[in-house]
C-alpha cells in the first residue's frame, strides 16, 4: 500500500491562479516526505466533479518545480480556505457540501460573531470575552459608548485587519481612525458624537455585518498598539497543544498589529515582562494564556466539529488579565519566523502533518478491528445456522472483506476513470451556479 495522502485545499487569490502560501507548502512537502506522508495542494476549481478527479499541484524538491497531476482524492484535507468575497468561494461552499464524508482535519466554524456568543455560553471564557455586539443601528454605537471610553468596529468575517475603525471618546470629541477595507491606514479624525453616524454612512456596517466591540488599552510607550498571537495544535498524538505565542506589534499610526498590514513581530520573552513589570508576572500569565488556549480549541471542536489548529490573538492589559480578541481557524505561521522563534515555527509546519499522519493510522485501525469484529461475529452466526465449514468459510470471507478490502479502499475516490479529464466540470442548476449552500464560514 502506498503512503498516506495529505491534500492541502486553498483558494485562489484571483483568476490568474495566484496561490497563497507557496513558500509555505513547499517547506511541508518536504516535512512531509520524512514523515513518510505525500502531499498535494488544490483547489476546489481544479475538481472534476463528473469523474471525482483533482487537477493537483504537486511540489517536487529534486526539481524545485510544481508539477500539475490528475488524481483521486486525497486520505485526508486540510482546509486552509480563508473567507474572500468571490465565486471561488462560492464554490468553495459547494465542494464542502458535496465532499463532506470525505475526512478532513478541521471543519469550518462561524464568524466572529457566533465563535464569539459560543464562547461566552461558558463561564471559563466569559470574564476574557471583551464586551461585544452586533451593529444594527446607530444605537449600538450610542450605547457602547457610554459603557466604554473605546471601541473598535470590526466585520464579523473580515480578515487580515481590514476595515478595522477605533473609536476613542476624547473629551467632548471623538477619535476616529482605523483602516479601510483595503489595509490603507485612515488618519485620524476628530469629530462631534452626533456627526459620527453620518461618517460611518458608507461603511454600510450592517450590511457587512459589523461587530462593535469594547477596545482594550494595548498601546506600548512608543505609541504602538500589541497584541499577542497564541497558536495551539494538534500533535502527533491527536492531543491539543501549545506551538508558540509571540507578539505582534502595528506600524506607527495603525490601530491593529497585522503583519500584512505593515506590523512586526517579536518574541514573547522581549514584550511581556517589561509590559506587565515583572518576569514573574510574565511567566504566570504566559502559562494561563496557554491553558486557557487549549481549554478554547476543545470547547470549540465540541461545538463546531474536527478541528486542527486555532491561532487565538489576545490582549494582555497592565494588570495582567487577558483578553481573547478573535479566533482564527485558518492561521499564518510566519508571525514566528519572523519573531525569530524557530523551533515554534518548524512546529507550526509539521505538527498538522503528524496529526494528519495520526489520524490516517488511527483511522486505518478502527476500520480493521471493525472487520475484525464483524468477521467473528459472521462466524458465529453463520456456524450456528448452517454448519461449521460453512460457517468457518464464510466467516474467513467476510473477516477478509470487512477488515482488509474497506480497509484499503477507504479515501479512494469514489469513481475512476482511465481516461485523465481535460477541465474541472461542475454540477451547475439552470442559472450555472453550483448546487448546494452551506451556512459555514471559512
Amino acid at each position: 500500500m502506498g503512503k498516506p495522502v495529505l491534500g492541502i485545499m486553498t483558494l485562489y487569490l484571483n483568476d490568474r491562479g495566484l496561490l497563497e502560501e507557496r513558500s509555505v507548502y513547499k517547506k511541508m512537502t518536504l516535512a512531509a516526505r520524512k514523515l513518510g506522508l505525500d502531499l498535494i495542494v488544490f483547489t476546489p476549481d481544479d475538481v472534476n466533479y463528473k469523474t471525482n478527479r483533482i487537477h493537483a499541484q504537486r511540489y517536487l524538491p529534486e526539481s524545485g518545480t510544481w508539477r500539475r497531476e490528475w488524481t483521486g482524492f486525497p486520505h485526508m484535507i486540510f482546509d486552509r480556505c480563508r473567507i474572500q468575497r468571490s465565486k471561488r468561494f462560492e464554490r468553495l461552499k459547494y465542494f464542502r457540501s458535496r465532499y463532506a464524508h470525505h475526512l478532513f482535519l478541521n471543519k469550518p466554524i462561524g464568524n466572529k460573531w457566533s465563535v464569539y456568543r459560543t464562547l461566552a455560553r461558558d463561564a471559563r471564557f466569559r470574564d476574557h470575552l471583551p464586551h461585544t455586539r452586533m451593529y444594527e443601528s446607530s444605537r449600538d454605537l450610542t450605547e457602547m459608548l457610554k459603557r466604554h471610553s473605546l471601541l473598535y468596529l470590526k466585520p464579523a468575517g473580515g480578515t487580515g485587519g481590514r476595515g478595522i475603525l477605533r473609536i476613542q471618546r476624547s473629551g467632548a470629541s471623538l477619535l476616529v481612525q482605523g483602516r479601510d477595507h483595503s489595509r490603507r491606514i485612515i488618519r485620524p479624525m476628530r469629530i462631534r458624537p452626533s456627526l459620527l453616524p453620518a461618517k460611518l454612512a458608507g461603511w454600510d456596517l450592517r450590511g457587512r455585518k459589523y461587530l462593535v466591540q469594547q477596545g482594550i488599552q494595548i498601546r506600548l510607550s512608543n505609541g504602538r498598539v500589541h497584541d499577542y498571537r497564541l497558536l495551539v495544535q494538534k500533535n502527533g498524538r491527536g492531543e491539543w497543544s501549545v506551538t508558540g505565542c509571540a507578539v505582534r506589534i502595528g506600524p506607527p499610526g495603525s490601530v491593529t498589529s497585522n503583519l500584512h498590514g505593515g506590523g512586526q513581530a517579536a518574541p514573547l520573552s522581549s514584550v511581556l515582562p517589561g509590559w506587565l513589570g515583572s518576569e514573574t508576572k510574565a511567566q504566570q500569565v504566559q502559562e494561563e494564556i496557554g491553558q486557557f488556549g487549549i481549554d478554547v480549541a476543545r470547547y470549540l471542536e465540541n461545538c463546531f466539529g474536527p478541528l486542527c489548529e486555532l491561532a487565538l490573538d489576545l490582549a494582555i492589559d497592565k494588570d495582567g488579565r487577558f483578553w481573547l480578541l478573535e479566533v482564527n481557524p485558518k492561521p499564518a505561521r510566519d508571525v514566528f519566523r519572523r519573531a525569530g522563534e524557530k523551533e515554534a515555527y518548524r512546529l507550526a509546519l509539521v505538527r498538522p502533518l503528524q496529526y494528519a499522519l495520526w489520524l490516517y493510522r488511527n483511522r486505518l485501525r478502527q476500520r480493521r478491528t471493525a472487520g475484525k469484529t464483524t468477521g467473528r461475529s459472521s462466524q458465529r452466526t453463520t456456524g450456528k445456522t448452517a454448519g461449521g465449514t460453512a460457517g468457518r468459510t464464510t466467516g474467513r470471507t467476510t473477516g477478509r472483506t470487512a477488515g482488509g478490502a474497506a480497509a484499503q479502499t477507504w479515501g479512494r475516490p469514489a469513481s475512476r476513470t482511465g481516461k485523465q479529464p481535460e477541465a474541472a466540470v461542475y454540477s451547475v442548476d439552470a442559472a450555472g451556479e453550483p448546487m448546494a449552500s452551506e451556512t459555514w464560514q471559512a
